[in-house]
């Protein structure tokens, strides 16, 4: 069975690929689902993200016992797309006047 669900972006941070590690900062991220509680610190409620520099994923901790079967990690490469795609879009000229 292959994953497809990934948790929610809310903010765009970097990614840094040196050859060696890659670093993936300044990322927010939110639940994968409403009403997910895997994630969700069992007393104190909180999220918390987990990084796997020699992978290059970037998830949220999971508080359930046997891990997480409700979502997976973005990919360096994903993050990276999201960035490429952002600049492509934000690079764009209006084709026509705004009206107004």
């Amino acid at each position: 069975m292959t994953r497809s669900r990934k948790p929610s972006v809310f903010q765009v941070g970097k990614v840094r690929d040196d050859g060696r590690t890659v670093v993936i900062s300044g990322w927010g991220l939110g639940l994968c689902a409403q009403g997910c509680s895997c994630h969700r610190h069992p007393s104190a409620g909180h999220l918390a993200i987990e990084e796997d520099q020699a992978g290059g994923a970037l998830g949220l901790a999971t508080y359930r016992e046997g891990g997480c079967d409700c979502c997976e990690p973005w990919t360096a490469d994903e993050l990276a797309a999201i960035l490429r795609d952002l600049d492509a879009v934000t690079s764009l000229q209006a084709q026509e006047p705004l009206a107004g």
